[in-house]
């Protein structure tokens, strides 16, 4: 008689993100974190993007009914024990993911992405008042960079000692934690994580190698991972930058422009 038993299921994490046909940021960036740290990972598809190593070439957006029925397939069914959201494109997209996500249990962390590596625009304008009204509040963690803290509050961050006033202001959309990413900030890179009373400060060091891609779809989704194998929030985000400083320091080149961070930097053999 054949086996039938099989083993037992992972911890599941869900993306809600944008497809990068290059395969080093959004959709591909998120599963294979979530495979590299011991989780089942899922995806709900929200946008295709055509990019490579030099841009985004172009992005086309999934019909809200179309993301809806991914959610509702995912959820209604399997489950998931934490759920990351980035590349979200329009207003009624964001909507629908708020709205699905608001009576979810498991903790949400959104990676608020408005703009590539490139400098290409990836969150239309009118849809920024959405993120901040519909999507922030159901956030369990939001991951803005500098420029994303700019674009949804207006508060620039010119050096370290900004990042408490960048912090308070996205705090005030309706999060409960927020993580502000200081990486491009002149000196050591400083992120600073806050939760309305306590703040969290982690440092990394620097590494000299341009290949970056993804960098910020692979620590949210490396957070939501550590969220569901059962680490508190300041823990997940430690061993989160842990898992992104081992991956920029490994990134490699691809094609002619940058390349991504090495999702499998910690599971490849010592050279």
């Amino acid at each position: 008689m054949p086996q039938t038993s099989g083993g037992q299921a992972p911890p599941l994490v869900l993306t809600i993100a944008g497809s990068d046909s290059g395969g080093g940021a959004g959709i591909q960036a998120d599963l294979k974190t979530m495979l590299a740290l011991g989780t089942h990972g899922m995806s709900v598809v929200a946008a295709v993007t055509a990019q490579n190593s030099l841009g985004v070439q172009g992005y086309w957006e999934l019909p809200p009914e179309a993301v809806r029925a991914q959610l509702d397939s995912v959820l209604s069914d399997i489950g998931a024990d934490a759920i990351k959201t980035g590349m979200l494109a329009s207003t009624a997209l964001v909507e629908t993911v708020a709205e699905a996500l608001a009576d979810v249990s498991a903790p949400v962390v959104v990676d608020p992405v408005g703009v590539s590596k490139h400098g290409d625009t990836l969150l239309a304008p009118d849809a920024v008042d959405a993120v901040r009204s519909a999507l922030l509040p159901v956030a369990t963690l939001v991951t803005p960079n500098l420029w994303e803290v700019e674009l949804l509050t207006g508060v620039k961050v010119v050096d370290e000692r900004g990042l408490r006033g960048a912090a308070e202001a996205v705090k005030a959309l309706g999060p409960r934690w927020v993580l502000i990413k200081g990486g491009h900030l002149p000196g050591e890179p400083a992120d600073l994580l806050f939760d309305g009373e306590t703040e969290h400060r982690f440092t990394a060091p620097r590494h000299d190698n341009r290949h970056t891609h993804g960098t910020g779809c692979t620590l949210a989704s490396a957070i939501a991972s550590h969220l569901a194998l059962g680490a508190d929030l300041p823990a997940a985000v430690a061993a989160a930058k842990d898992y992104v400083t081992g991956a920029i320091a490994a990134g490699f080149p691809l094609g002619t422009g940058i390349g991504p961070v090495d999702h499998a930097w910690h599971l490849r053999p010592p050279h």
